[in-house]
């Protein structure tokens, strides 16, 4: 077999492949026996028709599929002798495949690059320090009330943080308009759930008045018939509703599913939520730092093929995620080319860093996050169990831990400077969080 490769750019290469005759012939009447065995022509046992029967009719097909077969396995057998690792299926292209001749065609495909990881000692990394202070969690219990807060009838005028049911009919220059109508409608005053105006109409009504209330939509406003231009809303005002916010007691501590009946026992399960969640936001924008730095100082080309793929996955997430009745393949690939090429570029220089310094998944830091992410839940050790019992389970987090240590890796050689910051800003989240493969 003979191999010849050209490189037409930074990754990609034109390999040109020339299989002997004799190997083609050998593979085509290699078929040609198998089919000889089962076919069943007219006249003729099976078993019993001439081999001259059988070429007439099947040599076009077992020809065909020999070369298939052939394409594949000497593409391979010519990858390994070339030691070239592509990052792709070739696109083939035939030049010579006639019988009694060599079988020649073309592979034309990307490889992966290869690069050495540099420039750790160029990223800067500020990790943050803090803890939960008493007045963290005093506000962490409100914040948690509030999201269980009651909504109780009141015979008074709404005020802003009351909860009003209403009906309304919408109208556009003096049209009702599609979707601008509803009854029995939940809205709390100043969550700003409708637009501009709206909301502010209803301070001051009470139960059974109408209102007619003159907005305009903003500019920006999803409907495009509708932005920018004037409406009115005749609204009535079913029942007025204030706030009212639970009790501290048994009962608001199951709904987080705590076995607690005292406050100082849930506030201690709220405090050991609120310093895991501080341990992982402190970790995340650590993280994000090292992987930024790691880009900014290894800008690498990457394989369109790789790009392409990423791109689909992320197409299909966003369908998952959103749903509707869109197809991934609709979705533009440019809504998702540069995350696409910040996780694939990040994917190959974390598994390089990986492949430089030789690491491995620690299996007692493995242990130790799975027991962390188990301990958020009422039985720990069935939740340990059942990661240890699910290979691609804790293959993930095998991947996790392997990350972390690429971080830890990294931090050794990057300058680091450590901050002490109050728990609110080290939770805040990190506006461009890193993802890597």
């Amino acid at each position: 077999m003979q191999v010849s490769v050209e490189n037409t750019s930074a990754l990609e290469r034109r390999m040109t492949i020339a299989v002997p005759a004799e190997r083609v012939e050998n593979e085509v009447n290699k078929r040609l026996q198998q089919t000889a065995k089962r076919a069943k022509v007219a006249g003729f046992r099976p078993g019993k028709v001439p081999m001259s029967v059988i070429r007439q009719r099947f040599e076009a097909d077992a020809r065909q599929e020999a070369f298939g077969d052939l394409v594949q396995a000497s593409f391979y057998e010519a990858i390994v002798e070339q030691k070239l690792n592509p990052a792709g299926a070739p696109a083939v292209e035939p030049k010579s495949f006639e019988k009694g001749k060599d079988l020649e065609f073309v592979a034309i495909f990307e490889v992966f690059p290869e690069f050495t990881v540099a420039g750790f000692d160029s990223i800067a990394v500020e990790r943050l320090s803090a803890e939960v202070a008493d007045a963290d969690l005093d506000n962490m219990l409100e914040v948690l009330r509030k999201q269980n807060t009651r909504f109780e009838t009141v015979e008074r005028a709404a005020q802003n943080d009351d909860q009003v049911n209403i009906d309304f009919v919408g109208k556009v220059d003096g049209e009702v308009f599609a979707g601008g109508s509803a009854k029995g409608t939940q809205l709390v005053l100043g969550s700003g759930r409708m637009i501009p105006g709206f909301e502010d109409g209803l301070v001051g009504a009470k139960a059974g008045e109408e209102r007619v209330v003159n907005v305009t939509f903003p500019e920006d406003y999803q409907n495009l018939d509708l932005a920018g231009k004037a409406a009115e809303f005749t609204i009535t005002v079913n029942s007025v509703s204030a706030p009212a916010l639970p009790e501290l007691n048994e009962e608001f501590f199951a709904q987080f599913g705590i076995k607690e009946s005292t406050l100082e026992g849930f506030r201690t399960e709220v405090r050991k939520n609120m310093e895991r969640e501080l341990r992982q936001a402190i970790k995340a924008k650590v993280k994000n730092q090292v992987m930024d730095g790691l880009l900014a100082a290894n800008p690498i080309e990457v394989p369109k093929a790789l790009l392409e793929n990423e791109v689909n996955r992320l197409r299909v997430q966003a369908v998952q995620q959103f749903g509707g009745n869109i197809k991934p393949e609709q979705l533009p690939a440019e809504l998702f080319s540069e995350q696409a090429k910040r996780r694939v570029v990040l994917g190959l220089i974390v598994a390089e860093v990986v492949k430089q310094f030789d690491l491995k998944p620690d299996e007692a830091e493995v242990r130790k996050v799975i027991e962390e992410m188990a301990s958020a839940y009422q039985e720990p050790e069935q939740v340990v169990a059942w990661y240890y019992k699910n290979d691609q389970q804790l293959n993930e987090v095998r991947s996790v831990v392997l990350e972390e240590q690429v971080v830890d890796t990294v931090l050794q050689k990057a300058t680091v400077t450590d901050k002490s910051v109050s728990y609110e800003e080290a939770v805040k989240p990190a506006q461009a969080p890193a993802e890597a493969e």
